[in-house]
């Protein structure tokens, strides 16, 4: 069964060659697109695929993931290691990652990190017509304490005088929001689509941004939330 696949962005790695350049597609496959170990469980695997008819190499490295003004952040960690660091994938074949928490102290709360897993471009030629697109992963991976729950508040503010609203999450453990929808004191709404708007972490803040399709968004402040989330559907009111 093919691997399904959530590529988080493609990065263009070379010009077209001539103004008939073909693109190629890219071929790694990741499954699952989240990882989420409960303490005090500490270890946990994915598989990388490539569906591709040529070999390929991938970077593997992972990340501590907070949230420090209202944006998503990754920084280096030892805490936890992801092995192979680099894995050269033969074509139709799967590939097994290995995520390890290799801090001693026990969870105490739910710790976030991301594991970024590049497709490293294969070497260009001189005779070569193709445009090659290099995908990166950016898949969360959770260690978490059984039974926390989140817990949401919302403001508007100014930033940069544009109006954002600032969703706070008071809880031990994230929220992932969809269908992501605000309302102001006039009927106004913030529609941030149907697909994912973000997450925000435990006792973290996410600043989203206003879409400049809201005009005049605000008037007297947000005063509902609705979304779909990773616990349920949301619905608040001030």
């Amino acid at each position: 069964m093919p691997i399904k696949s959530l590529p988080v962005r493609a990065v263009l790695i070379a010009l077209f060659a001539s103004p008939c350049a073909l693109t190629q597609a890219a071929s790694l496959q990741v499954a699952p697109v989240l990882v989420e170990v409960p303490a005090p469980g500490a270890a946990s695997t994915l598989q990388l695929r490539n569906e591709g008819n040529r070999p390929l190499d991938a970077q593997i490295r992972i990340f501590r993931w907070t949230q420090v003004g209202g944006n998503d952040t990754l920084t280096p960690t030892s805490d936890v290691a992801a092995s192979p660091p680099l894995a050269s994938l033969r074509p139709n074949t799967d590939y097994t990652v290995r995520i390890v928490r290799t801090s001693k102290a026990p969870v105490a709360k739910e710790e976030a990190y991301r594991l970024l897993i590049d497709e490293l471009p294969a070497p260009a030629t001189s005779q070569s017509a193709t445009v090659n697109i290099a995908l990166r992963y950016s898949i969360p991976v959770f260690f978490t304490v059984p039974g926390n729950a989140p817990k949401l508040s919302f403001e508007l503010q100014q930033r940069a005088s544009k109006p954002a609203i600032l969703v706070s999450n008071a809880g031990d453990r994230r929220i992932r929001l969809s269908k992501l929808k605000f309302v102001d004191a006039r009927g106004g709404t913030a529609d941030f689509g149907d697909g994912l708007a973000g997450y925000v972490l435990g006792h973290s803040t996410r600043v989203f941004a206003v879409p400049a399709s809201a005009k005049a968004f605000g008037a007297g402040g947000v005063v509902a939330i609705s979304a779909q989330s990773d616990v349920g559907p949301i619905d608040m009111k001030r």
